[in-house]
């Protein structure tokens, strides 16, 4: 049993007796100190009583625990009576009522934090847990049990500290080194640190320990080998200790973890920086890409109450074409074909689809129907369509700065790239007024613009761009707007996303155009879902519906040969 002291901010200064050896702090309900502040976590820090003294454990929370003003990370003590511990705005002190308590601690703490030691210094070795097996580095990543884990995750905070102030101490100039010079001389600083540090774990693996602390100091920590792995297609980090991927459409919790949420916020800064964006309280959601052109979003606190999280949409190294679609089981030839024609003739197409259908993929293997000799213009919010083509201008939205001045939004850009003599143009996603403005664009001369949109059917993607044209703030009658997409719109291309992960195309309609007030519109191709099989496989059959699209119907009058057997039903049956 034991006493603290703690006081809130400017509030009183209460006292609480600690019943066992130890007690939690945070703001969750569940703790014996019970803290308020966005920067406190649920779970912050931990007060241990043991027969060495009195300790404090910080558990790696947004913000920072302090003792005597100074950042530790993982564990520290013994403490004094005069030692004052920080979290927030939130003050904590220990009462001895014991003299001998505070007569047995040694005349200078030891911690595990470089703020508080010199690297020279040891660590504290603390009781030996049981025996692990440790991890080694393979192809397939070998499980890791939870306490070499817990191990592996504390010497990576002490020995990060060790490593900061060493790169310090030798004033490093950083952004003059070349990204492998700085790789090099940084894992040989983190090999002298482990050669002269007789404190780690000895189960512990050296070589494991050092390619994940390069990885949290210049990388992005155990992202790394998530985004290393070709099998994984989203990466979901929900806080520093908590990552799930989705791998072959099936979501399983990922064997790594961030050592803390400084960590996490330090590999957000290090995706959005190069991109020229920026993230903070002020500006706390961002989307940005990685090299790859992988989709990345980004939240942090006070919005995100858990902690840093974020999501990692990946795109494929190899880049799918048509007949890895057909492949997949996504579409069919005949479906395909009919596609390829549709682009190759400037048919207008808007690809409909929910949140991780394939839009952004099937948008790219449209693309290379597109000749070669056209002029494509690119409206994105985060770059990531990836046209392989020869005449190509690719525009990407601008957040406000830190003044809230200088956002370029993609209405202007869609705007701005009518002056700009294109051939067709391709917004990556319309989710607001610019639908507007790409609508009227696809009626004066830019046949052959593509762009995807959120709906989960069709006439649902009809509703969806009539709400984002009234977003533009023109008061227009309904039967206008109506008349604005049904004279735009050649082809609606439905992709879905289904239970077991798969992913296919589920209509291709045509728009035919306005009966009444109604925009008419006929289905090409469908998917026909049939149930499960055993294994929970979508079972179903692609199967064309019949009609004839007005498009080949018009080829065929001028001249152009076109396969109209690929609409009959018992092609596709």
């Amino acid at each position: 049993m034991f006493r603290i002291e703690y006081q809130a901010g400017k509030g009183e200064k209460k006292t609480l007796s600690c019943e066992i050896d130890s007690c939690t702090v945070g703001k969750s309900d569940e703790n014996l100190i019970v803290l308020r502040g966005w920067s406190v976590g649920k779970r912050h820090a931990t007060l241990h009583k043991k027969p060495k003294g009195f300790f404090v454990e910080d558990h790696g929370a947004m913000g920072a625990t302090q003792v005597n003003g100074k950042d530790i990370a993982g564990e520290y003590g013994p403490l004094s009576a005069t030692d004052v511990i920080k979290i927030g705005d939130n003050i904590i002190k220990l009462i001895f009522d014991d003299a001998s308590e505070q007569d047995v601690l040694p005349a200078a703490p030891v911690a595990s934090t470089a703020n508080a030691v010199a690297p020279s210094q040891p660590l504290p070795q603390p009781e030996a847990p049981p025996p692990v097996q440790a991890a080694k580095i393979e192809d397939e990543k070998p499980a890791v049990s939870p306490d070499l884990r817990l191990r592996m995750n504390q010497s990576r905070q002490a020995l990060h500290g060790k490593l900061i102030m060493q790169m310090d101490l030798r004033r490093l100039d950083v952004s003059s080194m070349s990204e492998d010079d700085l790789r090099t001389s940084t894992r040989s600083m983190i090999t002298e640190i482990l050669d002269a540090d007789s404190s780690l774990y000895e189960d512990l693996d050296r070589e494991r320990l050092t390619k994940d602390l390069l990885d949290e100091v210049l990388g992005l920590g155990p992202l790394e080998e998530l985004l290393a792995d070709p099998g994984i297609s989203e990466i979901m980090v929900n806080c520093y200790n908590e990552i799930y991927i989705e791998r072959k459409g099936r979501l399983t919790k990922a064997d790594v973890s961030f050592s803390n949420d400084r960590a996490v916020l330090g590999a957000i800064e290090r995706i959005v920086a190069p991109i020229g964006r920026r993230i903070d309280e002020s500006s706390p959601m961002v989307d940005a890409r990685l090299k790859d052109g992988s989709r990345v979003n980004a939240v942090i606190p006070p919005l995100a109450l858990k902690g840093c999280n974020i999501t990692i949409r990946k795109f494929s190294k190899n880049k799918l074409v048509d007949k890895d679609m057909i492949n997949y089981g996504s579409v069919t030839a005949e479906m395909m074909k009919f596609l390829e024609l549709a682009v190759d003739q400037a048919a207008n197409v808007v690809i409909s689809g929910g949140t991780g259908s394939g839009k952004t993929t099937l948008l790219n293997v449209l693309s290379n129907y597109i000749p070669d000799d056209e002029r494509i213009v690119t409206v994105e919010d985060a770059a990531e369509l990836q046209l392989a083509k020869p005449h190509l201008i690719s525009l990407e939205s601008r957040p406000p700065n830190s003044e809230g001045k200088g956002a370029v939004p993609i209405r202007e850009l869609v705007k701005n790239c009518l002056r700009m003599r294109p051939d067709r143009i391709v917004v990556g996603e319309c989710r607001g007024g610019e639908a507007l403005d790409m609508l009227q664009a696809m009626n004066t001369g830019h046949d052959g613009s593509m762009t995807t949109a959120h709906a989960n059917t069709p006439r649902d993607c009809i509703a969806r761009l009539e709400v984002m044209t009234l977003m533009s703030g023109l008061e227009l009658p309904i039967r206008a707007i109506r008349e604005q997409i049904a004279s735009a719109v050649h082809l609606i291309v439905q992709q879905s996303r289904f239970p077991d992960g798969s992913r296919k195309v589920t209509h291709i309609t045509e728009v035919t155009g306005m009966e009444g007030d109604i925009v008419q519109l006929q289905d090409i191709f469908l998917f026909k879902q049939d149930g499960y099989d055993e294994n929970g496989k979508i079972k179903g059959k692609f199967v064309a519906t019949g009609n004839v699209p007005d498009l080949c119907q018009d080829l065929a009058k001028r001249g152009i040969p076109v396969d109209l057997s690929i609409f009959q039903p018992e092609k596709n049956g």
